[in-house]
């Protein structure tokens, strides 16, 4: 029997900042203690290239399983590390802090790959003004 994988993809989708988000325009996250956050993990993968990763390809790379394997490792092992890792439901990109608490809205295109816009931009109105587009709110970091 095949195991039932989890996706956290979407498509065609604004993933608007949450309604508590302290920022009041996009905020590049900063290490914490010398170290990387998921947030800067998150910020530097999609920044860094727009449209080219999904969802999922950035939740796992930024998460502690994806992390422990490096650039050489074989693409068996990633294989099957990516897919224990989706075999249980996980967190979306609702979830992460970019828009939580750092500004930042994600765009997944029509093929479910996404990109970074900041809340104060053009861009970002223009995606949260458009009707083809779905929209969701990033997760409120505090109960209502």
């Amino acid at each position: 029997m095949a195991k039932v994988l989890h996706s956290t993809n979407c498509f065609n989708t604004l993933i608007r900042v949450a309604e508590d988000c302290p920022a009041q325009r996009g905020e590049e996250p900063q290490l914490r203690g010398g170290q990387p956050t998921v947030a800067v993990l998150q910020y530097r993968m999609i920044a860094g290239a727009p449209y080219k990763y999904t969802s999922d390809d950035v939740v796992f790379a930024t998460s502690a399983a994806g992390r422990v394997l490096d650039a050489k490792a074989a693409k068996k092992a990633r294989s099957l590390a990516r897919e224990t890792f989706f075999s249980r439901g996980q967190a979306c990109m609702r979830a992460s802090p970019l828009g939580k608490r750092f500004g930042w809205g994600v765009h997944a295109d029509a093929e479910g790959r996404i990109a970074l816009y900041a809340v104060d931009s053009k861009r970002y109105q223009a995606l949260a003004a458009d009707p083809d587009i779905a929209q969701v709110r990033a997760m409120r970091s505090k109960r209502a």
